[in-house]
């Protein structure tokens, strides 16, 4: 491991090893299919783009080998993986469970889990996703979120690759709200919480790092409340406006930083986002485009996150970018046919 941990977010789509995912993606290749059909939705739009190492299963260990390289070789040596858990069982678990750990070269990478606990909808199914309704909710009882905690700890907390912050396993969450909604209320999820942070003490570990993924209408004193370790963000999105130009956005993410030194006592952990446009996910165009969101201004993003991280020697040296592959958000450091390699190699520059 480097000075920096630099870690991105996977989205563990682009496979159609699990059943389940037909539902949304009946071309058997996961999200590829949204990715292959898509196609420009006005003058100058950047669609469609493609993939320079092609629509490959990511569940599969050879591949996940060559994208472990190409991560490490470019300072990218943490996966955060989404993890689901819908109807009572994990979903999109292959990419990580069969490619990524049965990747003979994984001792190159360290890894965690974001529980991504929000509700599905038909946002993944191009041809539905303008329904609003949901398919599967998030949220989850105390019985259940117990069977959740033990599956994390016997298949990933274990693993000498899990990645840790004062030798605790992370474990961050997508949506508190969810989380605070099926346990029943902000101390029914501080006692489920503590409950889960004592079962890892007892196997061995020394507890939970609980990680806050912030939004826009966050309450500090729920931070506080429900005890976790430290906070970050997932997407630009989630708290600002990038229906403009990158340069601007940065600005602004600038201030919030800032704003979060001032509102927060828990550590934070600065996340740099690469755009945003989800236009592959719809037939008829979606408003918010980001702009100019080239390698050259990634790199200048980057470079702000690792100013932010040298200002506080006190924390881990880790900066979260989103991400590696979120294709149909347009957010995505892996090589295409507009940039090349070049959101990787600005990756490399920025922490080499």
């Amino acid at each position: 491991m480097g000075k920096y941990d630099v870690a991105a977010y996977v989205w563990p789509s682009y496979t159609g090893d699990e059943l389940r995912t037909r539902i949304f993606w009946p071309d058997g290749i996961g999200e590829w299919q949204s990715v292959k059909n898509a196609v420009g939705k006005f003058p100058g739009h950047t669609w469609p783009r493609k993939p320079v190492w092609g629509y490959v299963n990511e569940a599969d260990p050879d591949v996940m080998e060559m994208q472990i390289n190409e991560a490490a070789d470019h300072g990218v040596n943490v996966f955060i993986y989404d993890w689901y858990w819908y109807d009572r069982r994990p979903f999109l678990e292959n990419c990580l469970n069969d490619g990524f750990l049965k990747a003979k070269n994984n001792e190159r990478m360290k890894f965690y889990v974001m529980w991504a606990n929000h509700s599905a909808d038909y946002l993944w199914d191009v041809r539905n996703s303008h329904i609003d309704s949901v398919i599967w909710d998030g949220a989850v009882d105390r019985k259940e979120f117990e069977i959740i905690c033990k599956r994390l700890l016997d298949k990933y907390f274990t693993h000498p690759q899990y990645y840790k912050i004062d030798g605790k396993p992370v474990l961050s969450i997508f949506d508190i709200d969810n989380l605070i909604r099926g346990l029943g209320g902000i101390q029914e999820t501080a006692e489920a919480l503590r409950w889960f942070n004592d079962m890892i003490e007892k196997a061995g570990l020394n507890g939970v790092h609980f990680q806050y993924i912030l939004r826009e209408d966050t309450v500090p004193d729920t931070v506080r409340k429900l005890g976790f370790d430290s906070i970050t963000h997932y997407q630009f999105a989630m708290f600002t406006d990038i229906d403009r130009d990158y340069n601007e956005i940065i600005s602004d993410v600038k201030n919030e930083w800032n704003k979060i030194e001032q509102d927060y006592e828990t550590p934070y952990y600065p996340s740099i986002s690469l755009g945003w446009d989800n236009n592959p996910r719809f037939m008829d165009f979606k408003p918010g485009v980001t702009k100019n969101n080239t390698p050259e201004n990634i790199e200048k993003a980057l470079k702000m996150a690792k100013n932010y991280m040298d200002t506080h020697p006190g924390q881990l040296p880790l900066v979260i970018i989103n991400s590696w592959n979120e294709w149909t958000e347009t957010s995505y450091l892996q090589p295409d046919d507009l940039y090349g390699y070049g959101y990787l190699k600005a990756v490399k520059r920025a922490f080499d």
